[in-house]
């Protein structure tokens, strides 16, 4: 660290920047909000730069905040990793693993595993945060969050990944539906029907879109849901098809068909390569290694 900032005032800064405003950061750092301008204004004095803009009570970073956030968010994680490594050189280990999981696998397939690590390891303590498989490759990048289940499709030079599971992708309708008694059916007459889908940065959205890009076809999206309960239900009320992991579709109601040909998606757990993992990290991706054989 130069004697241009500390590491109190990168936190100060991005404070502001995650929660928007000078004044809610300084709820979150439980301080008053004039110590906040005041870290605020002196960081951009020692750097000798204007780090926010400021307009009728709104800010938005500036160029060069945009890149002091980048680096701040750096020095931040790897202080952080270094008080870890120093404490467990004590003896002491991390008590919690934060790991990120799109709704469809924690719903569906990791919970075995999930609970079977909490059984081994009772002292740790398990956080799972729920987004989009594109949304957590980017937190891991990032370094906001130390590990997630991701499509390992498109999987930065800077994440390292271990696959998990690999599962067929299905097409979903109703047991009324006329592709109900198919064996399987063309992405091009998936296409033709009404789709339910999920929002951008889920990996069952992009599945669709890449496959809607190679085909040169546009969807016909008629409603768009992250809810499975909902995407489900309107499905069984014939509102329109859509797609889940075939392990999802488990109701008498509903029934599930392969494309022509088959699709097959893989994921895998994800971490920064090169970062510090504490040993309740370590603890979490060996399991997980060592029984995603059961998942």
């Amino acid at each position: 660290m130069t004697h241009a900032f500390d590491l109190r005032a990168l936190k100060v800064f991005v404070a502001v920047v995650e929660h928007g405003s000078f004044s809610a950061a300084a709820r979150a750092q439980h301080t008053a909000q004039s110590a906040v301008s005041q870290t605020i204004a002196g960081l951009e004095r020692r750097l000798d730069t204007l780090l926010f803009h400021r307009q009728d009570r709104r800010i938005s970073l500036t160029p060069e905040g945009e890149v002091l956030l980048d680096h701040a968010r750096r020095l931040l994680a790897q202080a952080d990793a270094t008080q870890l490594a120093m404490s467990e050189l004590k003896g002491l280990v991390k008590g919690e693993v934060r790991i990120g999981i799109p709704s469809m696998l924690g719903s569906y397939y990791l919970p075995p595993l999930l609970m079977g690590f909490k059984s081994s390891h009772p002292g740790i303590r398990l956080t799972v945060i729920e987004a989009g498989a594109r949304r957590l490759q980017g937190l891991i990048a990032q370094r906001q969050l130390d590990l997630g289940i991701i499509v390992d499709d498109r999987v930065s030079p800077e994440m390292e990944c271990h696959p998990l599971l690999t599962e067929e992708m299905v097409v979903c309708m109703p047991r009324e539906h006329r592709f109900a008694e198919f064996d399987s059916i063309r992405p091009e007459d998936f296409f033709a029907e009404p789709l339910v889908l999920f929002q951008d940065g889920y990996f069952h959205r992009e599945f669709i879109d890449h496959m809607a890009e190679r085909l040169n076809m546009q969807p016909d999206v008629a409603f768009q849901s992250n809810l499975i309960p909902l995407t489900k239900a309107i499905v069984r009320q014939g509102f329109g098809i859509t797609t889940f992991l075939r392990r999802v579709i488990d109701e008498p109601d509903l029934r599930a068909v392969s494309f022509s040909p088959p699709t097959w998606l893989t994921l895998s757990l994800a971490w920064q390569r090169g970062g510090y993992l504490s040993r309740a990290e370590r603890a979490f991706i060996d399991y997980a290694i060592a029984h995603s054989d059961a998942l």
